[in-house]
């Protein structure tokens, strides 16, 4: 039976998101039920990509990742695949109508990662329209059901969003990234150059990230404005407690946001929209 086949394959992809992001998974519950699994489809997908080029070292990543995007392809062309992540990934981008350019620059990015280990501002830019923007307008399409006049809207609050994460994600990753994979996501900077008026300068991009981003999400649609928010709520504030610690101890200690926090964080999101303040 294809539907036993269908659940095993969505379920992968929730196990997936669970595991991997608990702030990711709190947010994709307090979306309608009818929108959870295509994003948590999505989610599987782009987690997926991103071991191949982060974790599986020792292993050919260039051709792991190659034959990943054939298969995706391929899945997408024909509705099937053995492989539960994208068979789940597939029915929702058949479903909502994801367009190929969004999957490509995803992988693009992807492929980035394989070889570079620093990146310019042109470079950083379109890893991070790849990396994270994207991933925002796959999401938007679901959230939209077909509406193309509200996503054609909420298109660039979606990319601030995503780009907004994926800043946070580099300053909380900063040490895991240089010495663990030998990257520096940040144009022209050098590790010993590191100080409290470069972090600054990042910190005040974000900021506009997430300003811009609010405006969109109190655009949303009902069925998906809080499990958005409180992302957004999320990210905002390990963003905060990142830029309460200083420059020095960002580049010793990962930041993180404690799961009693989370739950505390959950319930003020819930609460500002259920009282219309979203």
């Amino acid at each position: 039976m294809m539907e036993l086949f269908d659940e095993v394959s969505i379920r992968c992809s929730r196990i997936t998101t669970r595991l991997y992001s608990t702030s990711f998974s709190l947010g994709i519950h307090c979306i309608h039920k009818r929108l959870r699994d295509p994003i948590y489809s999505i989610y599987g997908f782009v987690r997926f990509a991103d071991e191949i080029v982060d974790t599986f070292h020792g292993f050919n990543k260039e051709d792991l990742l190659k034959r990943f995007k054939e298969d995706t392809y391929r899945a997408i062309q024909e509705k099937v695949s053995l492989n539960p992540i994208l068979q789940s990934f597939q029915s929702a981008v058949n479903r909502y109508k994801i367009e190929k350019s969004l999957i490509d620059q995803f992988l693009h990015s992807m492929e980035m990662d394989l070889h570079k280990t620093t990146y310019d501002a042109d470079e950083i830019k379109e890893y991070i329209i790849g990396s994270a923007e994207v991933v925002g307008l796959m999401c938007l399409r679901v959230f939209c059901e077909g509406n193309t006049e509200v996503f054609d809207k909420l298109s660039p609050y979606a990319r601030n969003l995503g780009s907004a994460f994926q800043k946070v994600n580099f300053l909380r990753d900063l040490n895991d990234d240089f010495t663990g994979l030998g990257r520096i996501y940040f144009p022209s900077i050098k590790m010993n150059q590191w100080n409290t008026c470069i972090k600054m300068g990042i910190e005040k991009s974000i900021e506009d990230d997430f300003d811009e981003a609010l405006k969109g999400i109190k655009q949303l649609p009902k069925s998906s404005r809080l499990g958005v928010y409180v992302a957004y709520v999320y990210y905002r504030s390990l963003f905060k407690k990142i830029k309460n610690t200083s420059a020095e101890l960002v580049f010793k200690k990962r930041i993180r946001i404690p799961n009693g926090d989370k739950a505390r964080l959950l319930a003020y999101s819930y609460v500002k929209h259920q009282l219309n303040l979203i």
